[in-house]
């Protein structure tokens, strides 16, 4: 099929050929000598010369028009070779197009996200600034510095998406003590809301970055108690099964309904609770699960709206092969 395609944008010189060889014939047929001469000879080459100069101005002009058209509309190729290079054209300019687009993309999110960032950083310092003019309360203080310290880390490792095969270290990591060092980080929250910590687990050794899990936990924590009134309970428990390990944030807050639940980890997703019981970016889950993945592990959630939320980090076994890959191939 390509040989016939290729014969189709070869018929200009196929007729050349052709009317070349017509002439020497009509030239040798009415030639009165009845055979080759010299003269004969020069007489035929001449005619041909003369087609294949007129042929060679017509392919010119076709070319140079093809040339033209290529910089403003839709052209027919001249030859099979090109043929393909238009086909090769096109589709680099769709992936050319895919790329800005999803650069654009890319620009779009970062630009929502700062501008998003810059009017939350604004309530705690607002705050900060109402507690100089009056009587200072330290564990309110406390609390909106402690709000500020999660926005700007929630911009720094945003920010450090695009580029974290260059930063993470995976190693052996005590979750239930890295748990522990959130908690206590957290401790004045869990003072002034009256909400009771229960740690239902033993060390419990997983394999990940432990810089970025911090992060991951303190998220996922700082989610629960977001959203869990005064007197709460909040338990961390691990465990491990056949499949995987398993860290469990479970709160007694106000639970997530079930249309918000599968959209929780969309970028700038806030839900009902966002939007009703307190101001949110809806950037933490976003970026724990978005870091969780790009680790090895993921985050699933249930909940049940005025009953509890549970988060559960699902790491993979030591001997899982994807870690072994991950490994190999830095």
């Amino acid at each position: 099929m390509t040989f016939l395609r290729f014969l189709t944008y070869e018929k200009p010189y196929i007729y050349v050929y052709l009317v070349c060889f017509l002439i020497s014939a009509v030239v040798l047929v009415t030639d009165s000598n009845g055979g080759w001469t010299w003269g004969t000879l020069f007489y035929a080459f001449t005619l041909s010369s003369l087609v294949l100069l007129g042929f060679l101005v017509l392919r010119y002009l076709q070319n140079v028009s093809v040339i033209r058209q290529m910089k403003s509309e839709d052209y027919d190729s001249l030859s099979l070779e090109g043929e393909f290079a238009k086909a090769h054209i096109n589709e680099l300019k769709k992936q050319h197009i895919h790329e800005m687009n999803r650069t654009q993309d890319r620009q779009n999110e970062h630009y929502d996200f700062i501008v998003s960032w810059f009017h939350e950083i604004k309530t705690p310092i607002a705050v900060i600034r109402l507690l100089q003019q009056t009587e200072m309360d330290a564990g309110s203080l406390r609390e909106e510095i402690t709000r500020i310290e999660n926005y700007v880390d929630q911009a720094l490792y945003y920010a450090k998406l695009d580029s974290f095969n260059q930063d993470y270290d995976i190693q052996n990591c005590d979750i239930i003590q890295i748990s522990k060092e959130i908690v206590k980080a957290h401790s004045k929250t869990f003072f002034s809301k009256k909400i009771r910590i229960d740690m239902q687990a033993e060390p419990m050794e997983v394999q990940s970055d432990p810089k970025w899990l911090q992060f991951i936990v303190n998220q996922l924590l700082t989610n629960s108690l977001k959203y869990t009134e005064h007197g709460g309970e909040i338990t961390i428990s691990a465990f491990e099964t056949p499949q995987d390990k398993q860290l469990l944030i479970r709160d007694s807050g106000i639970g997530i309904s079930q249309k918000d639940l599968p959209r929780i980890y969309n970028r700038g997703f806030t839900g009902e609770n966002g939007r009703t019981y307190t101001k949110s970016t809806g950037m933490g889950l976003y970026l724990a699960q978005q870091l969780s993945n790009k680790l090895g592990h993921y985050i699933s959630c249930t909940s049940v709206v005025g009953e509890f939320t549970q988060f559960i980090i699902h790491f993979p076994l030591d001997s899982d092969p994807y870690l072994i890959l991950q490994k190999n191939t830095r």
